[in-house]
């Protein structure tokens, strides 16, 4: 290759790979489903949602049709509506906040810690009102939320905590996201409401088919005092999901492993930012306060790179007004994501970390 070319792109997502890694398993699956003619509901659904709640400690699922349902569905069955106040972090997807508005009540939102970007229990508290009804803390990055202690209905917000040993298992509801991206994907949208509680995890269920219960077809009801609503998880995203289940320890390892070596290679310039025991590496997170310079170095070199996320929770327009969150406004000025995927090769792994290398502040 000419020296002026630049080199090929080493992406932060390649889903082409992570399928080629599954071999034939994942397509036999996702045909048995078609052949059998349940498309929806049915055994492989049944498995899947048993499967997949143990993974994250939990005793019951309800396979939904994606993590913000996840979120609206266990936020309904535990009675938050118009008139309440949710506290949720300053650092997360939009989704998180997104769901509290979803069904009526406010998100407020605490700021993080300064040692890691994740909910800051003191900040929580400081939100407290007679009008709050729940908190959402999240396992954001694959890092695991301190528990906030408030005294009140906790609905963990998991999407990026698959493959977290031991399980992480929070307050009444652990809500996850198996968006494709997520290190646990599914082929689409797909999510997941889990819960120790089999009469919570009834109302959830019910609420995601219309306020239908067993043996009561064509009678709805509402649930909680909320209408019920179509959101399933179908067979075969839990056909795919079942398969990527099994290996996804290895995946993990793998994840580890790169995350490992780039710590080796970091300058001082650029730092990583601490993980918690247990991280199965949702992204790998680097600090530096030339964070420009920084993303434009490693492009220049072909390493893709992701920025989450580029401002807090709390300035989003359609949350205001919010309390200031200056110490998520530091986070969100300096962290970036580089690739970590279990399909790196290692020869692309060292590509990376050269360009981390002769990175000059």
């Amino acid at each position: 290759m000419s020296r002026h070319l630049k080199p090929s792109t080493i992406s932060m997502v390649d889903l082409k790979a992570r399928h080629r890694s599954l071999g034939s398993r994942g397509e036999e699956a996702l045909l048995e489903v078609l052949r059998s003619g349940q498309w929806v509901g049915g055994a492989v659904l049944q498995q899947a949602e048993s499967a997949l709640a143990a993974h994250f400690g939990r005793r019951h699922g309800v396979g939904v049709n994606s993590g913000t349902d996840a979120l609206v569905l266990a936020l309904l069955a535990i009675g938050v509506g118009p008139g309440h106040e949710v506290i949720v972090p300053a650092l997360s997807f939009f989704a998180t906040a997104g769901a509290v508005a979803l069904v009526g009540a406010r998100p407020v939102v605490a700021d993080v810690l300064p040692s890691i970007p994740l909910m800051d229990p003191d900040s929580a508290r400081e939100r407290l009102s007679p009008r709050t009804r729940a908190v959402i803390p999240v396992h954001l990055f694959g890092m695991a939320c301190p528990c906030p202690d408030l005294d009140l209905p906790i609905i963990e917000d998991a999407a990026q905590a698959a493959g977290y040993s031991p399980p992480i298992a929070m307050g009444q509801v652990t809500a996850t996201s198996f968006y494709p991206t997520k290190t646990l994907g599914a082929p689409g949208d797909a999510g997941l409401a889990a819960t120790d509680d089999p009469g919570l995890a009834r109302r959830i269920r019910r609420l995601a088919n219309h306020g239908i219960s067993p043996g009561k077809p064509h009678y709805h009801e509402l649930v909680a005092g909320s209408m019920g609503r179509n959101s399933r998880m179908d067979p075969l995203h839990a056909a795919l999901l079942m398969v990527q289940l099994e290996g996804l320890p290895a995946r993990v390892r793998r994840r580890r492993q790169i995350a490992a070596t780039y710590d080796q290679a970091l300058p001082p310039s650029i730092s990583p930012v601490p993980r918690t025991a247990g991280d199965p590496i949702h992204h790998y997170l680097l600090r530096c306060s030339r964070r420009k310079s920084l993303l434009e170095h490693l492009s220049s070199l072909g390493v893709g790179t992701a920025v989450y996320y580029p401002r807090p929770l709390s300035t989003q327009p359609a949350l205001q007004p919010q309390p200031p969150t200056p110490v998520a406004q530091a986070w969100c000025q300096e962290i970036l994501s580089i690739p970590c995927r279990a399909t790196l090769d290692d020869r692309q792994v060292e590509r990376i970390c050269q360009a981390l290398r002769s990175f000059r502040y």
